[in-house]
């Protein structure tokens, strides 16, 4: 048994999605997130500007004293994932990638689409998973422009997000796609508008954060580093920005655990 804390990082806020499927999956692990905030969004800048923002980052948790690290960042894994591995070799990290495998391999029209963000569609990591199970499958790759801020400004829910999301949605509905691969974690806070605009059109939408919180579980049961059973789990929110960004993180954090809790009520 391990009491320590689970880490996650992302660029931002986006890794949230992640973090809330690690506290409906595992309710007994702590968790530190760290949402850099000073550098997003990471979707237009290089390799190397990446993998030292990680590199910095997964620093600074392990520092806090984690037990683990969970990229929840699609573009930080595609970028630095290898190196992280690398660095850290005996410490398990756990990095995401676009859901593009159960995509391609459930596809009854044989045509998916991936929204993800402009360097995850051209990283060696997605080209290679698309290369080895999109065989026989159509692949449209389309960047989700101003998603990112969208969601880094707080304004899911506003008009603005709704006309961001169809601008790049309804050009997507009379392509013959049967899924919409989520391929950022930040995407997943716009799903509401996505659905709406697919709604009645056969379209699933498919996104990580289960998938990442199921392998999550089973690293630690693994590399027997669960919490104990009656653990009380403790969240801690950390940035690279100023403080008003990471109460800002605290704040929506409570705000989806608050959701959770009404639905498991």
């Amino acid at each position: 048994m391990d009491n320590r804390p689970i880490g996650v990082y992302d660029s931002g806020f986006g890794g949230l999605s992640v973090w809330r499927e690690l506290c409906r999956l595992l309710p007994n692990e702590s968790i530190v997130y760290l949402g850099d905030g000073k550098n997003c969004p990471y979707g237009g800048r290089s390799r190397e500007e990446i993998t030292r923002f990680a590199t910095e980052s997964v620093e600074r948790l392990v520092s806090e004293g984690v037990k683990m690290v969970v990229v929840g960042c699609n573009t930080a894994t595609t970028a630095s994932i290898a190196t992280l591995r690398d660095i850290w070799r005996d410490m398990p990290i756990v990095g995401l990638e676009p859901a593009v495998k159960p995509a391609c391999l459930t596809t009854q029209t044989k045509r998916i689409a991936v929204l993800a963000t402009e360097h995850s569609l051209k990283s060696d990591m997605f080209l290679s998973t698309t290369a080895r199970y999109a065989e026989g499958v159509e692949v449209l790759k389309v960047v989700g422009e101003k998603f990112v801020d969208i969601v880094e400004a707080g304004k899911e829910e506003s008009v603005e997000a709704h006309d961001a999301v169809r601008k790049v949605v309804e050009p997507l509905l009379d392509s013959g796609i049967d899924k919409i691969v989520l391929g950022c974690t930040h995407y997943p806070f716009l799903r509401s508008h996505i659905e709406d605009i697919v709604a009645g059109r056969g379209i699933d939408i498919v996104d990580s954060g289960e998938a990442v919180a199921r392998r999550v579980e089973w690293l630690l049961k693994r590399y027997k580093i669960s919490a104990r059973s009656d653990h009380r789990a403790e969240y801690r929110f950390i940035s690279f920005a100023d403080e008003r960004y990471r109460l800002s993180l605290e704040q929506r954090a409570k705000s989806i655990l608050d959701k959770l809790l009404i639905a498991n009520y």
